[in-house]
């Protein structure tokens, strides 16, 4: 079987693995520039190559990267069910499996083919030694300072960028983020009056929430100039300028403290393994004793690679620099840092009903929202939260709040009934005293 690509002539045994790979998969189909069709003719979606240099960049780019790159330069398209296309993709046999092919398909595009092309302009080129501050906020800059009207789009009117909770399957995204924000201010026992420092404050929607719905004042800080801005917009509109501060600025510059609680909610992805210790041991120095951290971020399963990695879709074109951590090793750093860890609870199954629900905003919006940033962009966020959703779905991601204190002696202002996140006034009064009376005695 020889099959024409726009002038490139398609090995027998290249075109003939893959048609029999997509017929026994079944949910995947592949439109070839002729016409040609491999795979199932029902399938529930089809990969739409639309140029030769697709096959060039997979040859040069073997795995997620090279198709990832021809999927944002338009040379393959997702028509139908990109979740149904991705699922098909993952099955694909391993690079050794397909080590047979790699000189039918190197044939097939020739000498000039083995030369990579360029990445499209969209792949991150970062400079400088890792998660210095120029190098955090250039990272930070790739991925957030997009578009506000673009994010609008994806997130909806609550603007949210981290996984919501889900009390029910019938609600919606907006009140799945509420009750996030919610948990959020529920284990930290936010009241009135108390500072609250939320590290990675995105647009502003948890100090929205805690100082609306329990009269905190906040510090948010961000190193995203487009989310700052917006930021201190909505809190001028909410009326809470004399509540909530937002600063465009680093972690490790705040000096501020203390701070009665401090919440950090997708952020510390982006802090790398090498700076948790510097991170963890700089929010305790903030933090009053008796005083609670909640850290909510992405983890990876253990004894697995980090996902982000440089070679990958995900750390080229959407978190630059981004790493994930086991969340053992998280404990650890925490409680090493002089926290003790009072909580721990998992939200994988929430980070995905979220993410596709994100996707369905975009794909709801695409015209608009390749208007506002082009489809390359467009294309990358629909492939990384499509995948995404997956990845949770299989538990090849994680995501967990980890709630701890600071404690002073002996004591950490906990309440002693499990489940519970704060204390009675007869506990305030003095339980935790009587508590260790009996336990001298005892």
């Amino acid at each position: 079987m020889t099959l024409c690509f726009h002038g490139v002539v398609t090995s027998g045994s290249l075109a003939a693995a893959a048609d029999e790979h997509l017929r026994g998969q079944g949910s995947l189909g592949l439109v070839l520039p002729d016409g040609s069709v491999l795979g199932a003719e029902d399938a529930r979606a089809r990969l739409i190559v639309r140029s030769p240099d697709a096959l060039r960049r997979l040859v040069t780019a073997p795995g997620e990267l090279g198709f990832g790159r021809a999927y944002v330069a338009g040379e393959i398209d997702i028509d139908g069910d990109i979740y149904a296309a991705l699922a098909a993709l993952l099955e694909l046999p391993s690079a050794r499996e397909l080590a047979g092919l790699w000189l039918p398909a190197a044939r097939t595009v020739g000498m000039r083919g083995l030369r990579p092309l360029p990445p499209p302009p969209e792949e991150a080129r970062l400079r400088g030694r890792r998660h210095t501050r120029r190098r955090d906020a250039a990272a930070i800059s790739h991925h957030y300072d997009v578009s506000n009207a673009f994010y609008r789009l994806v997130l909806g009117s609550s603007l949210t960028y981290s996984c919501a909770v889900f009390e029910n399957m019938d609600a919606t995204l907006e009140e799945a983020q509420a009750a996030k924000h919610e948990l959020v201010c529920q284990k930290l026992a936010l009241d009135e009056g108390m500072r609250l420092l939320d590290v990675g404050c995105g647009w502003g929607s948890l100090l929205l929430h805690a100082a609306e719905k329990h009269g905190v004042r906040g510090l948010g800080v961000t190193i995203s100039s487009r989310q700052a801005e917006l930021a201190r917009e909505r809190v001028a509109e909410a009326g809470l300028t004399d509540r909530i501060d937002i600063r465009l600025a680093d972690y490790r510059d705040v000096r501020d403290g203390p701070f009665d609680a401090i919440s950090s909610i997708g952020m510390f992805e982006h802090v790398g393994l090498s700076r948790l210790d510097l991170y963890f041991t700089r929010l305790h120095g903030l933090l009053r004793p008796q005083g609670r951290l909640l850290n909510h971020g992405i983890a990876r399963p253990p004894a697995r690679r980090p996902p982000i990695r440089r070679s990958t879709f995900v750390g080229r074109y959407v978190f630059p620099d981004g790493e994930l951590h086991e969340v053992g090793a998280v404990v650890s750093a925490v409680q090493k840092a002089g926290f003790e860890v009072r909580h721990s609870e998992s939200l994988r199954e929430h980070y995905a009903l979220t993410l596709r629900a994100w996707v369905r905003n975009l794909e709801a919006n695409w015209e608009e929202a390749v208007a506002e940033v082009g489809a390359a962009r467009a294309r990358i966020w629909r492939l990384y939260m499509a995948g995404s959703a997956l990845g949770f779905e299989a538990s090849r991601l994680q995501v967990h709040q980890v709630l701890a204190v600071r404690p002073d002696g002996g004591r950490s202002g906990m309440p002693l009934t499990p489940g519970r996140w704060r204390e009675t006034v007869a506990e305030k009064a003095g339980s935790a005293d009587r508590l260790n009376r009996h336990l001298v005695v005892e």
